[in-house]
């Protein structure tokens, strides 16, 4: 195993021993019996831990509020930093599982009767149960977490994004000029039609400025095709010894400063100013310098392949195309389709798995009672003796117990997105852009919180409440509410 497949097991590992934690901190606080309380040294141990994972959740986002530049190694360490303060949150609310469900059962003395069976006894096995919703509750955090935070990055992603190259546009860049002509021949068995567009590089040094603010200006290196295909116009028009500034600002240059050197050393740049028209940009990605590739022979450069471009208004490439294309050159080209800016989906297969995990959760605390168990029993006998009443009783129960967990975990989920989306998109860049607002996506949360509880009651429902259980018909009537007496057949004490 390589040192990168350690990292990765640590960085995995972490956040599951975290959870699996606060999952058997919740069971072992779960109370033996009815009337015993949960303890009070567990709920202020993850009190503490609650409130101290809160607080370096906060210390993060604070640090990266504003939109500077951050340094790389900082920045890493603060998501680091905020997501173990995400992580011991979740654990400090283990013990407020099986407290919650004490709550809720003593909450409920005073509701009518089928609403206080639902919370009453809600399982013969305390610890099964608070592991269960222990289990919904931290993974209905995690993934409302991740949904805000990719939406935090999708949208700052989405404002910083910046076209490489006209819309549509197949761009295979060479690594070294040596492969250039066996992946052109390789490019065209692919695209036996379609003509190819060539961009060159020059060996040595080539710095192009333009007169006027300071933007980094790509610089382009090729013939008449190539300009025709950076200004979109063929009216655009090609003289060996003049530039072309591609621009969307309004500068008006006539005139452009080369600075260059055969050798790669800036003590020996030559300086030279060369005549330049300027016409503007069709489109983002294509905005720069074009120099003529005799102009850059005279100066004393090579021209060297770079990369090679197919004019998307000549032919659009499929992704069956291009990755055809990319299969075929290996290793020896980068292939790049641009077809605007394309949102991350990575993370949904990760939000789908916790999304289970949690419904996952609420069945083990729902899933009904052995048929020899106590609570089994008052279900059935309560009612009119049938499994309608039984199965009504269960589900509404399932309904309670997934929401125990379901609604504080989105309550967590929400505190622990909200500040580790501030770390997530500080920005890198020398000349950061100002981070657009977050927006919240409230949709998929709500449809999480109320999915997952009618999911769990829909799986349930279709379990037979009645299977294995004692004889119904000479099982005694309860009235609602009620519990059997120990003088009852079959109660249990």
């Amino acid at each position: 195993m390589t040192m990168t497949d350690w990292v990765l097991s640590v960085i995995f590992a972490i956040p599951l021993a975290f959870i699996c934690g606060s999952v058997a901190w919740a069971a072992s606080s779960a109370p033996r019996d009815r009337r015993s309380p949960v303890s009070r040294r567990h709920l202020a141990r993850g009190a503490g831990l609650c409130v101290a994972g809160t607080v370096v959740m906060a210390l993060t986002a604070l640090a990266t509020r504003e939109d500077v530049h951050y340094d790389d190694f900082g920045s890493v360490m603060t998501i680091l930093a905020g997501m173990l303060g995400g992580l011991i949150l979740l654990l400090g609310l283990g013990p407020f599982v099986p407290w919650q469900l004490r709550a809720a059962e003593r909450h409920t003395v005073r509701l009518p009767g089928p609403l206080r069976l639902t919370a009453h006894r809600l399982s013969d096995r305390r610890g099964r149960t608070a592991a269960g919703v222990a289990i919904t509750l931290t993974g209905t955090a995690v993934t409302v977490a991740t949904m805000i935070i990719a939406s935090g990055v999708t949208a700052t992603d989405r404002a910083g994004y910046v076209p490489q190259a006209r819309s549509g546009a197949l761009r295979v860049e060479i690594f070294t000029a040596e492969r250039g002509p066996a992946a052109r021949a390789a490019l065209q068995r692919e695209l036996p039609a379609v003509p190819l567009i060539d961009r060159y590089r020059a060996n040595g040094l080539l710095y192009v400025d333009v007169p006027g603010p300071y933007r980094d200006y790509r610089t382009h290196i090729g013939d008449q095709v190539l300009l025709r295909y950076l200004t979109a116009d063929p009216a655009t028009p090609y003289d060996e010894g003049t530039a072309v500034v591609i621009t969307s600002d309004d500068i008006g240059a006539t005139s452009v400063q080369l600075r260059y050197s055969p050798t790669v050393t800036h003590s020996s740049l030559t300086e030279k100013v060369f005549p330049a028209i300027t016409v503007k940009a069709p489109g983002p990605g294509v905005e720069g310098v074009f120099v003529p590739a005799k102009a850059i022979q005279n100066l004393g450069l090579r021209p060297e392949p770079d990369e090679f471009i197919v004019d998307p208004s000549l032919h659009r490439t499929s992704p069956a195309e291009q990755e055809r294309i990319s299969d075929r050159l290996g290793d020896d080209a980068t292939v790049y389709v641009e077809r605007g800016f394309q949102a991350p989906t990575g993370w949904i297969p990760f939000a789908a798995a916790t999304a289970l995990l949690a419904l996952g959760g609420a069945l083990v605390a729902t899933w009904p009672a052995p048929s020899g168990s106590r609570s089994r029993r008052v279900l059935l006998r309560v009612g009119a003796r049938s499994c309608s009443s039984a199965r009504r009783l269960i589900t509404s129960r399932t309904a309670f117990l997934a929401a125990c967990g379901t609604v504080p975990g989105v309550a967590a989920g929400c505190l622990i997105g909200l500040t580790l989306v501030w770390p997530m998109t500080a920005p890198f860049d020398w000349d950061p852009a100002p981070r657009p607002d977050f927006v919240v996506p409230w949709p998929p949360i709500a449809a999480l919180a109320a999915g997952l509880p009618m999911l769990t009651v829909l799986i349930t429902a279709f379990a037979s409440p009645g299977r294995g259980s004692p004889d119904m018909r000479a099982a005694p009537r309860l009235p609602i509410g009620a519990e059997p007496k120990p003088g009852d057949r079959d109660a249990t004490t």
